[in-house]
């Protein structure tokens, strides 16, 4: 174990073996990644009585979020709890799964295959080694921000024995809903964050109007060789769900086109921008796992995000531009043309297919468990939020024993991050039975 320091902060970073497959436990192993931190100053006869808050990030597919120093929740975090900042497995500095490391798996169906047991029930099953070596068997208090909350609640289903405490963020996942319920859900959301930008911002309607049009019209190669085709413009508004998005959106438009000699062109800082905002390179996992998640041997997801699409012809941009209908962008959802472009999917769209086409996902959530649980939680329920449906999760509020509910919308999806300490706050307060 390597300890260092920050302002404010103690850090250790640890590494956990864990089995690729937990049916498996003496067959191959992979490592997870996990940094613990506690407040500057801590005695250690103190830390070692601190109980621990592990944090499960968002995604999937993305490591836990690096802080400097104590920052947002953190800072009160620390001040009772040794926190563990931990990295999902294929993420952040665990045994890494991108286009560089999984030809190492062999085949695309080998690939497919390893990535299988990358969702929630495997992260779980980390989770729960990983607290009997930290903890020497006490329960640790789980905090979940969106895909997180996810793991969260299948950890509630499985094994609650573990948890102490259970607090999510914007991550309340539909029991029973299908890929193809989340998505006819979402769509409708998007196209409220869509309006309520363009009536915060009506110049943003032309500007995005003239960009579709110039893509429509031109191949457009981003600096890191990905394309810019209208859809993947429309996909920006991925945006539109955090806090301060739809203000990031327009300050991006704003600055779009350049003189050129044949006329105006996307300029070279627009495209920079864009690209840091589309590119799956650090994250890979979140478009190849994507519709996995909501899985739950229902079926094959079959690319559910693209399929819905077509039951909503407004978000259509080519034929919205021809007749003269306000253009719309998208939100959270991935299709298979992300495979084509975008450099680090495409050499795992072969795999990405046969991961859509799959059947045989096992459920994630056990509700007779949830309708008995003993466990506090604490979730909140952000109104509107665009990533995950109010109404599935407000649903799922209801089937789990004891849980209590914070709905507000004084936040967007990232409300535990913009929200400072007091997201945090409330919740505890709240699984507590302080408020």
């Amino acid at each position: 174990m390597t300890t260092y320091r920050q302002p404010g902060l103690v850090l250790t970073d640890h590494r956990f073996p864990v089995p690729l497959d937990h049916t498996r436990p003496d067959g191959e192993r992979i490592e997870i990644y996990g940094r613990e931190l506690v407040a500057s100053g801590t005695a250690d006869k103190d830390r070692e009585r601190l109980p621990w808050l592990v944090y499960l990030e968002g995604g999937p597919g993305f490591g836990a979020r690096r802080f400097v120093g104590p920052q947002a929740w953190l800072g009160r975090a620390v001040r009772e709890y040794r926190v563990l900042l931990l990295d999902q497995r294929g993420t952040g500095r665990s045994t890494p799964a991108n286009r560089q490391t999984l030809p190492l798996r062999g085949t695309p169906a080998e690939q497919a295959g390893y990535l299988a047991h990358f969702r929630a029930d495997s992260i779980v099953k980390d989770c729960e080694l990983i607290r009997r070596r930290l903890t020497g068997g006490a329960p640790w208090t789980v905090l979940g921000q969106s895909f997180g909350g996810f793991c969260a609640t299948h950890y509630l289903s499985t094994a609650p024995e573990g948890l102490d405490t259970v607090l999510v963020t914007g991550g309340l996942p539909s029991l029973y809903a299908t890929a193809d319920e989340v998505y006819r859900a979402a769509y409708p959301r998007v196209r409220r964050k869509n309006e309520a930008h363009f009536a915060r911002y009506p110049q943003d309607a032309e500007r995005a109007r003239a960009i579709a049009a110039h893509l429509l019209d031109h191949e457009v190669t981003l600096p890191g060789g990905g394309l810019l085709t209208v859809e993947a413009f429309q996909s920006l508004g991925i945006l539109l769900g955090s806090g301060d998005g739809t203000h990031q959106l327009h300050l991006l438009l704003e600055q779009a086109f350049v003189p050129a000699l044949g006329g105006p062109v996307l300029a070279d800082a627009f495209l920079e921008q864009v690209q840091a905002h589309l590119s799956y390179a650090g994250h890979p996992l979140y478009a190849v796992l994507h519709e996995a998640i909501y899985a739950q041997g229902q079926g094959p997801t079959d690319w559910a995000a693209e399929r819905v699409r077509g039951e909503f012809p407004e978000f259509d941009a080519a034929a919205a531009l021809s007749a003269g209908e306000p253009f719309l962008f998208t939100g959270e959802t991935v299709h298979p043309w992300h495979f084509r472009t975008d450099p680090a999917l495409r050499p795992l769209r072969e795999t990405a297919e046969l991961l859509a086409a799959r059947a045989d996902w096992a459920p994630l959530y056990d509700p007779e468990s949830l309708a008995a649980n003993e466990v506090p939680v604490a979730a909140a329920v952000y109104h509107d939020d665009m990533y995950v449906d109010t109404a599935h999760s407000l649903e799922t509020a209801s089937a789990v024993r004891g849980l209590r509910t914070w709905v507000t919308d004084e936040f967007e999806h990232d409300g535990v991050r913009a929200g400072g300490p007091r997201v945090l706050d409330r919740l505890l307060a709240l699984a507590r039975g302080e408020k």
